[in-house]
């Protein structure tokens, strides 16, 4: 396993993200729980707050692809939205595959999809040679996580890259209520080293990033 942002050059907020236990009310989770069109098109607090293709990537598309020498590769992108990233690695000569769980988002893709569940892929052992899963793992419960992991691992013959909501450690009380007021899907979250933990009991051996309070710019209001 290593640590590394295989979205090296995703534009950073301008501005710090403020965040309060008042911002996003359970009536705004509830909303953003069905994935539709409310959490992808709809207000800020809910979700995305409309999700475009702004031409950030491209370039992304073209670091994955180099750092990872994916050349004509089979690529399984999970939690892929609206397909802006696959799309643009289909450009650039990858075969890709594009799995979500949201019907909106697959209905709004720009190529085709796969909606199941990211704790049961509908894939063969080892079908493809690189996995991205960004923002998925730590969207279930500790056991769904592993079981999501342990999910990559078998489909992607241990090449993948994922991203994990996680704190310091257990002093860093902070920054643990700084992604819960965030996260309006994220469940899990844990230490890093909890989650270096659950990532070596799930034979998990990809790539993966830290998504932090400081990472995302998150701010008391």
């Amino acid at each position: 396993m290593r640590e590394f942002d295989a979205f090296h050059g995703y534009p950073e907020p301008k501005e710090p993200r403020l965040v309060s236990p008042y911002l996003r009310k359970i009536e705004h989770r509830i909303a953003a729980s069905y994935r539709g069109k409310d959490f992808y098109d709809g207000d800020r607090i809910i979700g995305y707050g409309g999700m475009v293709d702004d031409g950030r990537w491209g370039p992304i598309a073209d670091n994955i692809i180099n750092e990872y020498s994916l050349g004509y590769a089979k690529v399984l992108q999970m939690n892929a939205h609206k397909g802006f990233l696959a799309y643009e690695l289909m450009k650039r000569g990858v075969r890709i595959w594009a799995q979500d769980v949201s019907e909106y988002a697959a209905s709004c893709s720009t190529i085709r999809q796969t909606v199941c569940p990211f704790t049961k892929l509908p894939y063969e052992d080892g079908q493809f040679d690189f996995v991205i899963a960004a923002s998925c793992v730590y969207s279930h419960n500790l056991a769904d996580a592993i079981q999501c992991l342990r999910e990559i691992q078998r489909v992607g013959k241990g090449r993948a890259w994922i991203t994990l909501a996680a704190y310091e450690n257990e002093e860093d009380v902070e920054g643990l209520m700084l992604l819960r007021y965030w996260f309006i899907l994220g469940t899990t979250i844990l230490t890093k080293a909890d989650w270096i933990a659950v990532m070596h009991h799930a034979g998990y051996t990809g790539d993966y990033r830290f998504d932090t309070a400081k990472s995302l710019k998150l701010v008391r209001q």
